[in-house]
């Protein structure tokens, strides 16, 4: 299992979708990182090298996501 953000992604999902396991990350958004890592979005998620992984966690990093997104909303 892929870990990104804190979040184990399962492997035998695509791209695309396995991003949307992590908590901010919607189909647009997924669709807007895999674009701009250049990675496909139907390549299943177990079948990426560690430097396409670290192109992933790089661009998710970008966001706010998870913890510090559920911190924000629950102030809000």
């Amino acid at each position: 299992m892929a870990r990104i953000a804190g979040v184990n992604l399962p492997d035998h999902k695509h791209t695309v979708i396995a991003l949307q396991s992590i908590y901010g990350i919607g189909t647009a958004r997924a669709r807007a990182i895999c674009a701009r890592t250049g990675i496909e979005p139907s390549v299943r998620l177990g079948g990426l090298d560690e430097p396409n992984l670290a192109r992933l966690r790089e661009a998710v990093g970008a966001y706010t996501i998870e913890g510090d997104l559920r911190r924000e909303t629950a102030m809000s």
